[in-house]
């Protein structure tokens, strides 16, 4: 399995060993903010992690580019309310 950041598409995404996309968190970018609005893992990768890893992929990339996230999909905002960590990008 691989992910990749792919500002370009506004997410993180998971590919498995033939490059075919089986999860992806996805973003709408604003004003000094990103919006999580979807993350997906497909049933095959299910279970082993990979929608905790697309999230915090969006947060490391908001780090590096100043940015705060507004995480209305509701994992990411199960994420957001586990992990205190990510309260530096947390939108309030």
């Amino acid at each position: 399995m691989r992910l990749e950041f792919e500002k370009n598409m506004n997410r993180s995404a998971l590919y498995d060993e033939n490059d075919k996309l089986v999860g992806e968190s996805t973003f709408s970018p604003s004003d000094k903010k990103w919006i999580i609005e979807h993350t997906y893992v497909d049933d095959s990768a299910r279970g082993m992690g990979y929608a905790s890893k697309l999230v915090e992929m969006i947060v490391e990339k908001a780090r590096e580019e100043h940015v705060k996230i507004i995480p209305l999909c509701p994992y990411a905002k199960k994420e957001f309310e586990k992990k205190s960590e990510y309260n530096d990008v947390l939108y309030k």
